[in-house]
């Protein structure tokens, strides 16, 4: 997940340095949120390895 979200931000990044304004916002976003849920599945997963008493790191 972690991979889309880089590879949605250089998409921004390129579109918006060549004038693609729409398709760089649209990148972005999508960049955002899969980064969110990176985020969100990777405290999900910390969270049942601490209950379940495994190693966290």
């Amino acid at each position: 997940m972690l991979s889309w979200a880089l590879v949605f931000a250089v998409l921004a990044i390129v579109a918006g340095f060549l004038g693609f304004v729409g398709l760089a916002g649209l990148a972005a976003t999508i960049a955002r949120v899969c980064f969110v849920i990176f985020l969100v599945l990777l405290v999900v997963g910390f969270i049942l390895r601490a209950v379940r008493g495994q190693s966290v790191v």
